[in-house]
Protein backbone atom coordinates (compact mmCIF):
# COMPACT_ATOMS: atom_id res chain seq x y z
CA UNK A 1 0.00 0.00 0.00
CA UNK A 2 1.26 3.41 -1.01
CA UNK A 3 2.54 5.05 2.47
CA UNK A 4 0.70 8.26 1.74
CA UNK A 5 -2.29 6.43 1.73
CA UNK A 6 -1.53 4.67 4.55
CA UNK A 7 -1.24 7.47 6.56
CA UNK A 8 -4.46 9.17 5.49
CA UNK A 9 -6.31 5.90 6.73
CA UNK A 10 -4.62 6.15 9.89
CA UNK A 11 -5.70 9.54 10.44
CA UNK A 12 -9.08 8.80 8.89
CA UNK A 13 -9.44 5.94 10.89
CA UNK A 14 -8.33 8.11 14.32
CA UNK A 15 -10.79 10.75 13.97
CA UNK A 16 -13.92 7.82 13.07
CA UNK A 17 -12.73 6.98 16.20
CA UNK A 18 -12.62 9.92 18.13
CA UNK A 19 -15.97 11.18 16.67
CA UNK A 20 -17.69 7.24 17.98
CA UNK A 21 -16.05 8.17 20.79
CA UNK A 22 -17.26 11.57 21.54
CA UNK A 23 -20.87 10.64 20.23
CA UNK A 24 -20.68 7.66 23.25
CA UNK A 25 -20.00 10.11 26.04
CA UNK A 26 -22.78 12.00 24.75
CA UNK A 27 -25.14 9.44 24.82
CA UNK A 28 -23.58 8.65 28.47
CA UNK A 29 -25.04 11.52 29.59
CA UNK A 30 -28.20 11.76 27.68
CA UNK A 31 -29.69 8.48 28.17
CA UNK A 32 -29.78 9.16 31.79
CA UNK A 33 -31.55 12.81 31.60
CA UNK A 34 -34.19 11.38 29.53
CA UNK A 35 -34.41 8.40 31.86
CA UNK A 36 -35.10 11.22 34.71
CA UNK A 37 -37.68 13.36 32.83
CA UNK A 38 -34.57 15.75 31.63
CA UNK A 39 -35.86 17.42 28.78
CA UNK A 40 -32.84 17.20 25.75
CA UNK A 41 -33.13 20.19 23.08
CA UNK A 42 -29.94 18.93 21.05
CA UNK A 43 -27.25 16.04 20.95
CA UNK A 44 -24.24 17.34 18.96
CA UNK A 45 -20.99 15.92 17.97
CA UNK A 46 -18.26 18.92 17.71
CA UNK A 47 -18.74 22.60 17.43
CA UNK A 48 -19.41 25.71 15.39
CA UNK A 49 -21.39 25.57 11.94
CA UNK A 50 -24.11 22.21 11.88
CA UNK A 51 -23.61 19.79 9.12
CA UNK A 52 -26.01 18.16 9.76
CA UNK A 53 -29.10 17.89 11.56
CA UNK A 54 -32.36 15.93 12.17
CA UNK A 55 -34.92 16.10 15.01
CA UNK A 56 -36.86 13.08 16.44
CA UNK A 57 -38.99 14.31 18.96
CA UNK A 58 -37.84 17.10 20.99
CA UNK A 59 -34.19 16.91 20.09
CA UNK A 60 -32.09 17.56 17.59
CA UNK A 61 -29.01 15.36 16.47
CA UNK A 62 -26.36 16.70 14.87
CA UNK A 63 -23.10 17.00 13.41
CA UNK A 64 -20.92 19.94 13.56
CA UNK A 65 -18.19 21.15 11.71
CA UNK A 66 -14.97 21.45 14.49
CA UNK A 67 -14.61 17.66 15.67
CA UNK A 68 -13.16 18.61 19.39
CA UNK A 69 -15.69 17.77 21.12
CA UNK A 70 -19.48 17.62 21.53
CA UNK A 71 -22.46 18.48 23.93
CA UNK A 72 -25.92 17.40 24.61
CA UNK A 73 -28.33 20.76 25.72
CA UNK A 74 -30.52 20.23 28.66
CA UNK A 75 -33.36 22.75 29.86
CA UNK A 76 -32.95 24.46 33.20
CA UNK A 77 -28.77 23.94 33.44
CA UNK A 78 -28.50 26.67 36.27
CA UNK A 79 -31.45 27.85 38.79
CA UNK A 80 -32.66 31.40 39.16
CA UNK A 81 -31.31 33.63 41.16
CA UNK A 82 -32.80 34.13 44.96
CA UNK A 83 -34.17 37.34 45.36
CA UNK A 84 -33.46 39.04 42.02
CA UNK A 85 -35.43 39.88 38.99
CA UNK A 86 -34.24 38.48 35.59
CA UNK A 87 -31.77 41.19 34.42
CA UNK A 88 -31.90 42.97 37.53
CA UNK A 89 -28.15 44.04 38.65
CA UNK A 90 -26.73 43.18 35.58
CA UNK A 91 -24.12 45.93 35.24
CA UNK A 92 -20.28 44.94 34.52
CA UNK A 93 -18.48 42.64 32.72
CA UNK A 94 -18.52 39.40 34.82
CA UNK A 95 -22.34 40.09 36.83
CA UNK A 96 -23.51 40.11 32.82
CA UNK A 97 -21.91 36.78 32.90
CA UNK A 98 -23.35 35.46 35.17
CA UNK A 99 -26.93 37.01 34.60
CA UNK A 100 -26.59 35.85 31.16
CA UNK A 101 -26.09 32.36 31.59
CA UNK A 102 -28.98 32.23 33.93
CA UNK A 103 -31.24 34.51 31.22
CA UNK A 104 -30.68 31.57 29.05
CA UNK A 105 -30.98 28.64 30.95
CA UNK A 106 -34.50 30.19 32.23
CA UNK A 107 -34.93 31.04 28.33
CA UNK A 108 -34.33 27.61 27.74
CA UNK A 109 -37.66 26.61 29.63
CA UNK A 110 -40.57 26.57 27.69
CA UNK A 111 -44.20 26.51 29.10
CA UNK A 112 -45.08 23.38 30.42
CA UNK A 113 -41.94 21.95 30.95
CA UNK A 114 -40.92 23.99 34.18
CA UNK A 115 -40.80 20.74 36.08
CA UNK A 116 -38.10 19.30 33.75
CA UNK A 117 -35.63 21.48 34.31
CA UNK A 118 -31.39 20.09 35.05
CA UNK A 119 -31.16 22.11 38.35
CA UNK A 120 -34.54 20.47 39.62
CA UNK A 121 -32.86 16.99 39.91
CA UNK A 122 -31.89 15.30 43.17
CA UNK A 123 -27.83 15.54 43.45
CA UNK A 124 -27.39 12.10 43.08
CA UNK A 125 -29.64 12.03 40.02
CA UNK A 126 -27.29 15.21 37.99
CA UNK A 127 -24.34 13.29 39.59
CA UNK A 128 -25.42 10.37 37.61
CA UNK A 129 -26.46 12.02 34.30
CA UNK A 130 -23.08 14.23 34.65
CA UNK A 131 -20.53 11.08 34.68
CA UNK A 132 -22.49 8.94 32.31
CA UNK A 133 -19.97 10.81 29.71
CA UNK A 134 -16.70 9.70 31.20
CA UNK A 135 -18.35 6.35 32.52
CA UNK A 136 -19.14 5.59 28.48
CA UNK A 137 -15.58 6.35 28.02
CA UNK A 138 -14.31 4.36 30.95
CA UNK A 139 -15.97 1.42 29.39
CA UNK A 140 -14.71 1.86 25.55
CA UNK A 141 -11.17 2.01 27.28
CA UNK A 142 -11.62 -1.83 29.09
CA UNK A 143 -13.02 -3.20 26.01
CA UNK A 144 -10.40 -1.79 23.46
CA UNK A 145 -7.83 -2.53 26.03
CA UNK A 146 -9.44 -6.42 26.03
CA UNK A 147 -9.14 -6.39 22.11
CA UNK A 148 -5.65 -5.22 22.31
CA UNK A 149 -4.30 -7.61 25.08
CA UNK A 150 -6.53 -10.68 24.82
CA UNK A 151 -6.87 -10.49 21.05
CA UNK A 152 -3.37 -8.89 19.29
CA UNK A 153 -1.34 -9.60 22.12
CA UNK A 154 1.61 -7.96 24.24
CA UNK A 155 5.00 -7.91 22.64
CA UNK A 156 7.18 -8.68 25.01
CA UNK A 157 11.11 -10.26 26.01
CA UNK A 158 11.08 -14.16 25.47
CA UNK A 159 14.17 -16.29 26.65
CA UNK A 160 15.76 -16.04 23.06
CA UNK A 161 18.53 -14.19 22.49
CA UNK A 162 17.78 -11.30 19.89
CA UNK A 163 21.15 -9.93 19.58
CA UNK A 164 24.92 -10.09 21.26
CA UNK A 165 26.72 -6.68 21.90
CA UNK A 166 30.22 -7.10 19.97
CA UNK A 167 31.60 -4.91 23.02
CA UNK A 168 30.75 -3.29 26.69
CA UNK A 169 29.26 0.02 26.87
CA UNK A 170 28.10 1.97 29.89
CA UNK A 171 24.17 2.03 30.19
CA UNK A 172 24.82 6.12 29.90
CA UNK A 173 27.21 5.76 27.12
CA UNK A 174 25.85 8.89 24.55
CA UNK A 175 27.11 6.12 21.31
CA UNK A 176 26.12 2.53 20.62
CA UNK A 177 28.73 1.80 17.89
CA UNK A 178 32.00 -0.39 18.76
CA UNK A 179 35.04 1.64 18.62
CA UNK A 180 38.75 0.08 18.59
CA UNK A 181 39.88 -0.40 22.70
CA UNK A 182 36.30 -0.82 23.58
CA UNK A 183 36.59 -4.05 26.00
CA UNK A 184 35.09 -6.95 24.04
CA UNK A 185 31.30 -8.05 25.62
CA UNK A 186 31.54 -11.39 27.57
CA UNK A 187 28.53 -12.38 25.98
CA UNK A 188 29.73 -12.67 21.82
CA UNK A 189 33.87 -13.74 23.59
CA UNK A 190 31.72 -16.78 25.14
CA UNK A 191 30.07 -17.85 22.05
CA UNK A 192 26.59 -16.55 22.73
CA UNK A 193 24.44 -16.32 19.57
CA UNK A 194 21.13 -14.99 18.54
CA UNK A 195 18.90 -17.06 18.07
CA UNK A 196 20.06 -19.09 21.42
CA UNK A 197 17.04 -20.24 23.80
CA UNK A 198 18.46 -19.24 27.27
CA UNK A 199 17.49 -23.03 28.60
CA UNK A 200 19.48 -22.65 31.86
CA UNK A 201 21.64 -19.78 33.93
CA UNK A 202 24.31 -20.94 36.65
CA UNK A 203 21.77 -24.16 37.09
CA UNK A 204 18.72 -22.27 37.32
CA UNK A 205 16.11 -22.94 34.70
CA UNK A 206 15.07 -20.01 32.98
CA UNK A 207 11.93 -19.22 32.33
CA UNK A 208 11.80 -15.78 31.35
CA UNK A 209 14.39 -13.29 30.06
CA UNK A 210 13.92 -11.11 33.32
CA UNK A 211 15.07 -14.11 35.53
CA UNK A 212 18.24 -14.80 34.00
CA UNK A 213 19.05 -11.17 33.75
CA UNK A 214 18.83 -10.79 37.47
CA UNK A 215 21.06 -13.90 37.82
CA UNK A 216 23.95 -12.29 35.33
CA UNK A 217 23.53 -9.37 37.17
CA UNK A 218 24.27 -10.56 40.57
CA UNK A 219 27.41 -12.36 39.71
CA UNK A 220 30.00 -10.05 38.08
CA UNK A 221 33.12 -11.14 37.76
CA UNK A 222 32.05 -15.12 38.64
CA UNK A 223 32.04 -17.44 36.01
CA UNK A 224 28.36 -18.64 35.01
CA UNK A 225 27.58 -21.85 32.80
CA UNK A 226 25.11 -21.21 30.90
CA UNK A 227 22.95 -23.83 28.69
CA UNK A 228 21.44 -22.91 26.01
CA UNK A 229 19.31 -24.54 23.25
CA UNK A 230 20.93 -23.98 19.44
CA UNK A 231 19.46 -25.98 16.38
CA UNK A 232 17.75 -28.59 18.94
CA UNK A 233 20.27 -29.47 20.95
CA UNK A 234 21.76 -27.83 23.94
CA UNK A 235 25.13 -26.22 24.14
CA UNK A 236 26.78 -25.73 27.82
CA UNK A 237 28.42 -22.55 27.42
CA UNK A 238 31.09 -20.70 30.53
CA UNK A 239 30.46 -16.61 30.53
CA UNK A 240 32.22 -14.30 33.03
CA UNK A 241 29.62 -11.24 33.41
CA UNK A 242 31.67 -8.04 33.65
CA UNK A 243 31.48 -5.28 36.37
CA UNK A 244 29.44 -2.48 34.20
CA UNK A 245 27.25 0.49 34.57
CA UNK A 246 23.45 -0.27 34.08
CA UNK A 247 20.17 1.00 34.75
CA UNK A 248 18.38 -0.15 37.76
CA UNK A 249 15.44 -2.19 37.49
CA UNK A 250 12.51 -3.65 39.26
CA UNK A 251 11.23 -6.64 39.51
CA UNK A 252 9.16 -6.59 36.22
CA UNK A 253 12.57 -5.43 34.29
CA UNK A 254 11.29 -1.97 34.20
CA UNK A 255 13.78 0.55 34.73
CA UNK A 256 13.95 2.72 37.62
CA UNK A 257 13.57 6.21 38.26
CA UNK A 258 14.20 8.55 40.96
CA UNK A 259 12.32 11.41 41.95
CA UNK A 260 13.13 13.83 39.68
CA UNK A 261 11.67 10.98 36.63
CA UNK A 262 15.86 9.96 36.43
CA UNK A 263 17.01 6.81 35.58
CA UNK A 264 18.95 5.31 38.55
CA UNK A 265 22.38 3.28 37.77
CA UNK A 266 23.97 0.70 39.71
CA UNK A 267 26.96 -1.61 38.81
CA UNK A 268 25.89 -5.23 38.26
CA UNK A 269 26.83 -8.21 35.86
CA UNK A 270 26.89 -7.35 32.39
CA UNK A 271 27.40 -9.93 29.32
CA UNK A 272 25.86 -7.84 26.63
CA UNK A 273 23.10 -9.76 24.72
CA UNK A 274 19.33 -8.76 24.61
CA UNK A 275 15.98 -9.81 24.20
CA UNK A 276 14.13 -11.31 21.28
CA UNK A 277 10.50 -10.32 21.46
CA UNK A 278 7.66 -11.76 21.10
CA UNK A 279 3.87 -11.23 20.94
CA UNK A 280 1.85 -13.11 23.50
CA UNK A 281 -1.76 -12.78 24.13
CA UNK A 282 -2.85 -12.05 27.88
CA UNK A 283 -5.51 -12.90 29.86
CA UNK A 284 -8.45 -11.22 30.82
CA UNK A 285 -6.95 -10.42 34.37
CA UNK A 286 -4.47 -7.95 32.69
CA UNK A 287 -7.40 -5.65 30.91
CA UNK A 288 -8.22 -3.64 33.94
CA UNK A 289 -4.88 -3.36 35.61
CA UNK A 290 -3.46 -1.82 32.32
CA UNK A 291 -6.16 0.11 31.98
CA UNK A 292 -5.43 1.35 35.70
CA UNK A 293 -1.82 2.21 35.16
CA UNK A 294 -3.04 4.02 31.64
CA UNK A 295 -5.24 5.84 34.25
CA UNK A 296 -2.67 6.64 36.44
CA UNK A 297 -0.28 8.11 33.83
CA UNK A 298 -2.59 10.49 32.66
CA UNK A 299 -3.43 11.78 35.96
CA UNK A 300 0.22 12.26 36.45
CA UNK A 301 0.49 14.24 32.85
CA UNK A 302 -2.69 16.62 34.42
CA UNK A 303 -1.29 16.61 37.77
CA UNK A 304 1.77 18.43 36.33
CA UNK A 305 0.22 19.96 33.32
CA UNK A 306 1.65 23.50 34.02
CA UNK A 307 5.33 22.17 33.77
CA UNK A 308 4.53 19.80 31.26
CA UNK A 309 3.33 22.72 28.92
CA UNK A 310 6.48 24.64 29.62
CA UNK A 311 8.32 22.01 28.43
CA UNK A 312 5.92 21.75 25.15
CA UNK A 313 6.59 25.88 24.97
CA UNK A 314 10.79 25.14 25.26
CA UNK A 315 10.53 22.50 22.59
CA UNK A 316 7.93 24.43 20.23
CA UNK A 317 10.22 27.57 20.01
CA UNK A 318 13.24 26.13 21.62
CA UNK A 319 16.40 23.79 20.13
CA UNK A 320 14.49 20.79 22.85
CA UNK A 321 13.24 17.33 21.91
CA UNK A 322 9.71 16.79 22.62
CA UNK A 323 9.11 14.56 25.14
CA UNK A 324 6.84 11.18 24.17
CA UNK A 325 4.99 11.02 27.43
CA UNK A 326 3.68 14.34 27.22
CA UNK A 327 0.72 15.78 26.26
CA UNK A 328 -0.07 15.80 22.26
CA UNK A 329 -3.35 17.43 20.38
CA UNK A 330 -5.60 15.70 18.05
CA UNK A 331 -3.26 16.89 15.82
CA UNK A 332 -0.31 14.85 17.67
CA UNK A 333 -2.34 11.66 17.68
CA UNK A 334 -3.49 11.82 13.78
CA UNK A 335 -0.07 12.59 12.97
CA UNK A 336 1.30 9.40 15.54
CA UNK A 337 -1.44 6.96 13.81
CA UNK A 338 -0.64 8.03 10.32
CA UNK A 339 2.92 6.97 10.99
CA UNK A 340 1.80 3.51 12.49
CA UNK A 341 -0.12 2.72 9.36
CA UNK A 342 2.42 3.92 6.80
CA UNK A 343 5.53 1.74 8.37
CA UNK A 344 6.28 -0.49 5.70
CA UNK A 345 8.66 -2.62 8.54
CA UNK A 346 6.00 -4.53 10.48
CA UNK A 347 2.98 -6.65 9.70
CA UNK A 348 -0.85 -5.19 9.57
CA UNK A 349 -2.29 -6.73 12.69
CA UNK A 350 0.54 -4.89 14.42
CA UNK A 351 -0.15 -1.41 12.95
CA UNK A 352 -4.20 -2.21 13.78
CA UNK A 353 -2.76 -2.99 17.19
CA UNK A 354 -1.34 0.41 17.99
CA UNK A 355 -4.08 2.30 16.15
CA UNK A 356 -6.58 0.39 18.98
CA UNK A 357 -4.26 1.11 21.95
CA UNK A 358 -4.36 4.56 20.52
CA UNK A 359 -7.94 4.75 20.77
CA UNK A 360 -7.82 2.98 23.78
CA UNK A 361 -5.15 5.75 25.55
CA UNK A 362 -7.59 8.16 23.99
CA UNK A 363 -10.81 7.58 25.60
CA UNK A 364 -8.85 7.49 29.16
CA UNK A 365 -7.94 10.57 28.58
CA UNK A 366 -11.14 11.72 27.89
CA UNK A 367 -12.37 10.00 31.11
CA UNK A 368 -10.03 11.62 33.13
CA UNK A 369 -9.66 15.01 31.70
CA UNK A 370 -13.80 15.45 32.21
CA UNK A 371 -13.10 14.82 35.69
CA UNK A 372 -11.42 17.50 36.30
CA UNK A 373 -13.83 19.67 38.94
CA UNK A 374 -14.05 22.63 36.88
CA UNK A 375 -16.85 24.23 34.74
CA UNK A 376 -17.04 23.43 32.18
CA UNK A 377 -16.11 19.63 32.31
CA UNK A 378 -18.33 17.05 34.00
CA UNK A 379 -16.46 17.16 36.69
CA UNK A 380 -17.40 20.76 37.38
CA UNK A 381 -21.13 20.27 37.60
CA UNK A 382 -20.17 16.88 39.49
CA UNK A 383 -18.62 18.75 41.87
CA UNK A 384 -21.32 21.63 42.44
CA UNK A 385 -24.16 18.88 42.65
CA UNK A 386 -21.83 17.04 45.95
CA UNK A 387 -21.62 20.66 47.52
CA UNK A 388 -24.98 20.92 47.58
CA UNK A 389 -25.86 18.10 49.11
CA UNK A 390 -23.50 18.60 51.77
CA UNK A 391 -25.00 21.74 51.87
CA UNK A 392 -28.28 20.09 52.64
CA UNK A 393 -27.48 17.47 54.73
CA UNK A 394 -25.86 19.86 56.94
CA UNK A 395 -28.80 22.36 57.03
CA UNK A 396 -31.15 19.16 57.77
CA UNK A 397 -28.96 17.81 60.44
CA UNK A 398 -29.21 21.37 62.43
CA UNK A 399 -32.41 21.74 61.38
CA UNK A 400 -32.04 25.04 59.25
CA UNK A 401 -34.15 25.64 56.44
CA UNK A 402 -32.66 24.02 53.13
CA UNK A 403 -30.38 26.35 51.33
CA UNK A 404 -31.95 25.44 47.87
CA UNK A 405 -29.53 24.66 44.52
CA UNK A 406 -25.95 25.87 44.48
CA UNK A 407 -26.44 28.97 41.65
CA UNK A 408 -23.63 27.52 39.41
CA UNK A 409 -23.73 30.32 37.44
CA UNK A 410 -21.60 31.77 40.29
CA UNK A 411 -18.89 30.83 38.74
CA UNK A 412 -18.85 31.39 34.78
CA UNK A 413 -16.33 34.29 35.18
CA UNK A 414 -13.80 30.98 36.29
CA UNK A 415 -15.69 28.78 33.85
CA UNK A 416 -14.71 31.02 31.18
CA UNK A 417 -10.84 31.79 32.97
CA UNK A 418 -11.14 27.38 32.02
CA UNK A 419 -12.38 28.00 29.02
CA UNK A 420 -9.40 30.54 27.52
CA UNK A 421 -6.75 28.48 29.21
CA UNK A 422 -7.91 25.31 28.06
CA UNK A 423 -8.30 27.23 24.39
CA UNK A 424 -4.53 28.63 24.81
CA UNK A 425 -3.28 24.82 25.73
CA UNK A 426 -4.76 23.39 22.81
CA UNK A 427 -3.43 25.94 20.58
CA UNK A 428 0.24 25.98 21.89
CA UNK A 429 -0.09 22.02 21.58
CA UNK A 430 -1.63 22.09 18.39
CA UNK A 431 1.54 24.29 16.85
CA UNK A 432 3.88 22.22 18.60
CA UNK A 433 2.58 19.12 17.17
CA UNK A 434 3.02 21.32 13.79
CA UNK A 435 6.82 22.39 14.30
CA UNK A 436 8.05 20.61 16.21
CA UNK A 437 5.96 16.84 16.51
CA UNK A 438 6.63 14.30 19.34
CA UNK A 439 9.07 11.78 17.84
CA UNK A 440 8.48 7.87 18.68
CA UNK A 441 10.13 6.18 15.85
Amino acid sequence: MDSVLAFVIGVVIIVIGLAVSIGLHEIGHLVPAKLFGVKVTQYMIGFGPTLWSKRKGETEYGVKAIPLGGYIAMIGMFPPAKGERAGSGSTGFFRALVQDARDSSAESITAGDEHRAFYLLPVWKRIIVMLGGPFMNLVLAVLLFAVLLMGFGVAQASTTVGSVSACALPATSERQTCEPGDPAAPGAAAGIEPGDRIVSVDGTPIDSWVQSTAIIRDHPDEPIELVVERDGSEVALTVTPMLSERYATDERGRVVTDAAGDPVTVQAGFVGIGAATETVQQPVTAVLPAVGENVAGVAGIILNLPQRMVDVANAAFGPEERDPNGPMSVVGVGRVAGEIASLDEIPLASKAAGLVGILGSLNIALFVFNLIPLLPLDGGHVAGALWEGIRRSFAKLFRRPDPGPVDMAKLMPLTLAVVVILGGMSALLIYADIVKPVVLF
